[in-house]
């Protein structure tokens, strides 16, 4: 087992990484502070792990909550399912919501837990490639809303997040390339050694090798957990880590929630990052193809939807978080392993972006 620490002060954690972590409930117990535990789970998940996880739990009081699977059940609805069920079991301020799923299930039951009854504990067990290397770490919970993604919610931090990487067995291929698009992100923004290591090993990656995916969580959850303890709030080098996502939630948005993973979305925001990077002079056209290259080596979509107009894109954009007393900004690459955060372009370079080939780029960077 591996740990990192994710340092904000009292507010610290640790993150567990290995193989059967969720058998072992002695790792849990310093965490939980009362007598009584809520599993926030999914109706996909609940069947492969949930009893795992309660049998883990033996001594406490446990109260599952078993929700929904998907991105379009990440409402205000479905989170009143989850605090349904804490008043319904009367849990108390000493309660603690675990998290079990991917990251709709995190982002959801770390927003309930940052409700009810004004904050309660809560720990992080996510079980999807994507959620163990980004959302489950760094306090960032929340649901959707028709006009806009990730708009409602609160910075909130998990007691502890556990990384059982024996859960990814059970994960479904184009889940498994979906997290892949957020650990090429952290070579891109931060740390182009680890976008070397990653071309060597995706094809590694992607078969499942359990060396491989240690190694690629440890060194995303390390790139992530420095981020957050330099900027726990995203006043500034954080929000770096939204490389392609302005472009990436545009595309969910506009398609409806589900339609495209996240981690999709983000590839193909990714590849318009890249190449507004290259039109601003700050990228050449080899840097940029290199990382197309990995996109789609990990199997994700490197064209974004072919139905989207250029205005579709801003009148999403307009609405992104990263909008600053209207201005627009966006994550850039100054080079390979150095990302920005700048509205300071010229309009015409974003246009020229929204309207490029994508089909024909993407077969140009496979010449």
């Amino acid at each position: 087992m591996q740990i990192l620490d994710v340092d904000l002060g009292e507010r610290s954690y640790p993150i567990l990484i290995g193989e059967q972590l969720l058998d072992r409930g002695e790792l849990l117990a310093p965490h939980i502070r009362g007598k009584q535990v809520a599993i926030v789970t999914n109706e996909t998940v609940a069947p492969l792990y949930l009893e795992r996880l309660m049998q883990s739990l033996g001594g406490y009081s446990v109260t599952p909550v078993v929700l929904p699977d998907g991105e379009a059940w990440k409402n205000w609805e479905t989170l009143q399912l989850i605090f349904d069920g804490l008043l319904s079991a009367r849990h108390d301020r000493k309660t603690t919501i675990i998290a079990l799923g991917g990251g709709v299930i995190g982002d959801m039951a770390g927003f309930a837990a940052a409700s009810y009854q004004r904050g309660v504990d809560f720990i992080q067990i996510p079980t999807t490639l994507l959620s163990q290397v980004d959302s489950s770490v760094g306090g960032k919970t929340g649901i959707n809303h028709p006009l806009g993604k990730n708009m409602i919610g609160a910075f909130y931090q998990p007691q502890l997040v556990l990384i059982d990487t024996s859960t990814l067995a059970t994960l479904p291929a184009r889940e498994l390339s979906a997290g892949l698009a957020e650990v090429i992100k952290y070579g891109l923004i931060c740390d182009e050694p680890f976008l070397g290591w990653l071309e060597d090993n995706i094809d590694r990656l992607r078969e499942l090798d359990q060396v491989a995916l240690t190694e690629a969580i440890r060194r995303s959850c390390a790139a992530k957990a420095a981020v957050v303890g330099a900027d726990e709030r995203e006043s500034g080098v954080r929000a770096t880590l939204n490389l392609g996502h302005t472009f990436g939630h545009a595309i969910e948005t506009h398609q409806g929630y589900g339609v495209w993973l996240h981690g999709e979305a983000v590839a193909a925001g990714t590849v318009m990052a890249l190449e507004m990077s290259r039109r601003l002079g700050w990228i050449s056209a080899a840097e940029r193809d290199r990382g197309v290259r990995l996109l789609a080596r990990a199997g994700l979509p490197v064209v974004p939807p072919t139905d989207m107009t250029p205005e579709d894109f801003m009148q999403h954009m307009a609405v992104d978080k990263k909008v600053l007393d209207g201005q627009l900004r966006l994550v850039l690459l100054k080079q390979l392993g150095e990302a920005v955060v700048t509205g300071d372009f010229p309009r015409e370079v974003l246009d020229a972006t929204l309207r490029v080939d994508y089909d024909l780029l993407m077969q140009q960077s496979r010449a």
